[in-house]
């Protein structure tokens, strides 16, 4: 029997329209190599065509009013959840993940944070009017900034578009979005479902390469580009807008470390480290990929997580056997192999260390132990499914090792003193710390940071603040 293979289109002013590019890339679906859909790459012409819908369906849809933004996103938030067989579908065909993962982690959840934007729609504050010079009354319009251009990773396709047009519409800006050129399905599905729901022009969809998400960052019409990305495309991405004097939202890579103290529940911290290294092959930005442990309780850790390791499953053809999925693409499988393949002989590779089956791009949980601060694979992000064990003996050497990276996303803490947790949390230079728990987010709170991990806030009021422009209004009180 052979497979249909669809050829793709954007989304602009409502309607799925053929782009004027005539390239089209694979799409594959990665648990087997096979070609599931064609994608256009999109020229210049095509993403003018998005830019100057956007921007003409902004003239009206900054005059919406909160709650009318607000009942779009409960509608949208209802939709997706009514359409989430759907929405699995087409997203496992592009990334191979777990189905019940894509349901429970990108639809179930992606619906709830459309419905906390949803009431963030109606927050907006501004500093409270006042006479700050005599006879005349100030105050400040928060505002949205227009057209916003966002390009979206390949990880969480649908949970990370939502996570960059909820904020955005919430504030009342409309959206040029760019899906990953290998998971582009899940986000046509979602443009679909705003069809009679939100007004054409508001969300556009647009297909293509870098070189797409490139023409969407020269344009002369977004006001603020977002990525969530590599640091490479980041660095691409502010250099583009600065050149326009654009605004750059940017969430970028992550080495997030797991700080182990030795007062630790050993067998509880080991399997949940496992957990949260690997959930989604690793393939996250504030997955654990560095344990740090106390020496006394160095090898008792190290069993225990090889011990549950065992248990995380990877490589089955029928996905529901699967604990994570496979690798997203060749390109980044080779990356993955290419990491270990270079090693240094002082590391042990514990359990782990190669593909997984023969088909696909699935690979081991992988952990490794003898790594040294200055090794690339302590360094430098591998977003896979592969983590480092490192020792340390006091508190300080333990924040110095965690601190000694680039990136500086996330972390967690795993103790049962208190002032431990108080003292490193405050020490760790990252957007966020955990204590005796890693990875878990919720829409009330940021998501963001610091250093090469990039810069601007998702999620929460702090996210959608970031949509918006300040404008200060005085009036003289007589006139």
């Amino acid at each position: 029997m052979n497979t249909v293979v669809t050829t793709l289109q954007n989304f602009i002013n409502g309607e799925f329209v053929t782009p004027a590019g005539t390239e089209l890339l694979d799409i594959v679906n990665p648990t087997n190599g096979e070609v599931v859909a064609k994608a256009p790459v999109s020229l210049k012409s095509d993403v003018d065509a998005a830019m100057t819908a956007a921007a003409q369906a902004f003239r009206k849809f900054k005059h919406v009013t909160p709650s009318q933004r607000q009942l779009m996103l409960l509608k949208l938030a209802d939709a997706l959840e009514a359409a989430s067989d759907e929405l699995v579908e087409a997203q496992h065909r592009n990334t191979g993940q777990v189905r019940d993962l894509i349901a429970a982690e990108e639809v179930a959840v992606g619906a709830d944070q459309l419905r906390f934007f949803a009431g963030a729609a109606r927050l907006m504050e501004g500093k409270s009017a006042g006479e700050y010079v005599e006879g005349h009354t100030s105050y400040v319009r928060r505002e949205p900034i227009g057209v916003v251009a966002q390009v979206a990773p390949w990880n969480y396709p649908l949970l990370m578009a939502i996570w960059k047009i909820g904020p955005a519409l919430a504030a009342g800006n409309t959206v040029v979005l760019k899906p990953s050129d290998t998971t582009p399905e899940s986000t046509l599905v979602l443009a679909k479902l705003t069809q009679g729901i939100l007004p054409p022009g508001v969300l556009n969809v647009v297909l293509g390469t870098g070189e797409t998400g490139a023409a969407m960052v020269d344009h002369p019409v977004p006001g603020l580009v977002s990525i969530t990305g590599s640091v490479r495309a980041g660095i691409a991405v502010a250099t583009g807008a600065a050149k326009s004097l654009k605004r750059a939202h940017l969430e970028l890579g992550g080495k997030a470390p797991a700080v182990v103290f030795a007062d630790a529940d050993i067998k509880k911290t080991a399997a949940a480290i496992a957990e949260f290294s690997f959930f989604n092959a690793g393939q996250d930005c504030t997955a654990i990929t560095r344990v740090l442990v106390q020496d006394s309780v160095h090898d008792d850790l190290v069993a225990a997580m090889v011990a549950h390791t065992e248990t995380l499953k990877t490589g089955n053809a029928d996905d529901s056997q699967n604990y994570f999925g496979p690798l997203n693409n060749i390109n980044h499988f080779n990356s993955v192999n290419a990491v270990m393949d270079a090693l240094p002989e002082h590391c042990k590779v514990e359990i782990g260390g190669k593909r997984s089956g023969d088909k696909g791009y699935f690979y081991e949980a992988t952990i490794v132990t003898g790594a040294h601060q200055t090794d690339d694979i302590v360094q430098k992000e591998t977003f896979g499914p592969v983590i480092t064990v490192q020792k340390f003996t006091t508190e300080d050497e333990a924040v110095e090792l965690a601190n000694d990276v680039e990136y500086a996303l996330a972390s967690s803490i795993w103790t049962t003193d208190h002032g431990t947790a108080m003292r490193v949390s405050r020490d760790l230079d990252f957007g966020a710390v955990w204590i005796n728990t890693h990875i878990l987010l919720t829409a009330e709170m940021p998501h963001g940071g610091f250093k090469s991990s990039g810069y601007g806030k998702d999620l929460s009021m702090y996210g959608v603040e970031d949509y918006t422009r300040i404008k200060h209004v005085m009036s003289a009180l007589d006139v």
